[in-house]
């Protein structure tokens, strides 16, 4: 399985694996908080609070993305996650940073907070709860995904 994934996705799944062991957050990837956005993972805190992690294979893919500012609005802290390997010197300041590996991953720098509106907090965990209820009722019976949208 590993050997199939992209390279952000087996950055994605380190992400995923130390924001559960380390600080007790649940995650999804491709989660879109709002039309035209669609962030790598979004985690979910065990006190409410959202990260959202854009997961960057190399300089190319970094450069091409031109939407990672509008995701700030939808999160309490937001990082970049990067392998060893890339050049670190490219990532805006004032963002968090995390080196992933398929396996774990190591926060290097926290994400500044800026807390959400309680408002928009409570659509986004109500939106999160629903998104993955929905992966795990496609994995569970995936004749009902192609109904419900949803990809895995």
């Amino acid at each position: 399985m590993l050997e199939e994934m992209q390279p952000g996705q087996r950055l994605a799944r380190g992400v995923a694996r130390h924001l559960t062991r380390q600080h007790g957050f649940v995650s999804v990837e491709e989660f879109v908080p709002a039309r035209g956005l669609r962030v790598d993972v979004m985690g979910l805190g065990p006190k409410g609070e959202i990260w959202v992690i854009e997961c960057k294979s190399s300089r190319a893919d970094f450069q091409s993305d031109s939407k990672w500012q509008g995701y700030l609005e939808w999160c309490d802290r937001y990082f970049w996650a990067v392998d060893l390997e890339f050049p670190t010197d490219l990532l805006p300041e004032g963002t968090g940073l995390i080196l992933a590996d398929p396996y774990d991953a190591e926060i290097i720098r926290m994400g500044p907070e800026d807390k959400l509106a309680p408002a928009r907090r409570k659509v986004l965990i109500q939106k999160f709860a629903t998104h993955a209820a929905r992966r795990l009722q496609a994995l569970r019976d995936p004749g009902v995904a192609g109904v419900a949208g949803v990809s895995l």
